[in-house]
């Protein structure tokens, strides 16, 4: 649908999007699924990260000026805003310079995802000697956070089918297990009986979840990106663990480009489509078998 061209309020950044990134978030706000603790206003355009080039700023705004290119978080559903459109809104602390070394289809696909990925490996102390196990690594959270606790010197299991191992191990994993094949649990204690320090799961549901935790040593971490975990069940088992929350910033959004133009962050995309194919996308996204993230080229 066409809309009237948005005008940059203060601490806000008119954006002409090149690109935005699909995010499962975009669809789930549409649905409702947050129900009250998002509001949203309709008409509702969706989507939340996206690309493109400075073409006006508000007040008060210091950081950007007209013709810099950037990238991040343009989710605004209160005021009926995303970036699965031509003209964006977004608030100065929700973007940041993007990479020099790549597309803007490229820099679309990192925000959400890259984020996520960065705080999970900080919140979990992932570093040096310590093994993880990520299940839904070929994800976009997964194939980031393979690479940032690689990169730190840890151990990665990753969950891969066999056509993905070869990828996996190419950012970093140190083995894969098809999840396919059986039990991930059995397999990874079968192959590690003293278990993993940390478990990142992206996928699994509470009883998934508990079955996983039963690969973490004692006084291992367990997170759940679903809202999987149950804190007092993991104490009971001697583990520490919590249900995920992401806080982004653009200072990691500044970080994530950095790591991408220093060739030390890779960022796949799956699948590149035109804006007008977004609801194919969508529905892609729903079945949980998209491969890779999709980028809407607008």
């Amino acid at each position: 649908m066409d809309l009237p061209q948005p005008d940059p309020g203060p601490g806000e950044v008119l954006v002409r999007l090149a690109a935005a990134g699909l995010n499962p978030i975009d669809w789930k706000i549409a649905d409702g699924m947050f129900g009250d603790a998002v509001p949203v206003s309709f008409p509702l355009v969706m989507g939340t990260d996206g690309a493109g080039e400075v073409l006006a700023i508000g007040a008060g705004v210091r950081r950007f000026t007209i013709g810099d290119a950037v990238f991040g978080q343009f989710q605004r559903p209160q005021q009926g805003g995303g970036s699965y459109c031509e003209l964006a809104l977004a608030d100065e602390d929700r973007i940041a310079h993007a990479a020099r070394s790549v597309t803007y289809a490229t820099s679309a696909a990192l925000p959400t995802a890259g984020m996520t990925a960065y705080n999970l490996v900080e919140e979990t102390r992932i570093g040096e000697g310590r093994r993880v196990l990520i299940v839904g690594a070929t994800g976009g959270v997964g194939t980031f956070a393979t690479q940032l606790a690689a990169g730190r010197g840890a151990e990665v299991i990753a969950t891969a089918r066999p056509a993905k191992a070869e990828l996996m191990r190419t950012l970093g994993a140190a083995e894969t297990v098809d999840h396919t094949a059986g039990s991930v649990a059995d397999q990874v204690l079968a192959a590690h009986p003293d278990g993993v320090d940390v478990l990142i799961d992206m996928t699994g549901g509470p009883e998934d979840f508990a079955k996983l935790t039963r690969t973490v040593r004692d006084g291992g971490i367990a997170v759940s990106l679903i809202g999987s975990a149950d804190a007092d069940e993991l104490t009971d088992h001697n583990l520490r663990g919590f249900n995920f929350v992401n806080r982004p910033s653009p200072q990691l959004l500044e970080i994530l480009a950095g790591q991408v133009d220093a060739g030390r962050l890779t960022v796949l995309v799956g699948r590149e489509v035109p804006l007008e194919e977004a609801p194919e996308a969508l529905a892609a996204s729903r079945t949980g078998r998209a491969q890779g993230k999709t980028v809407l080229a607008i």
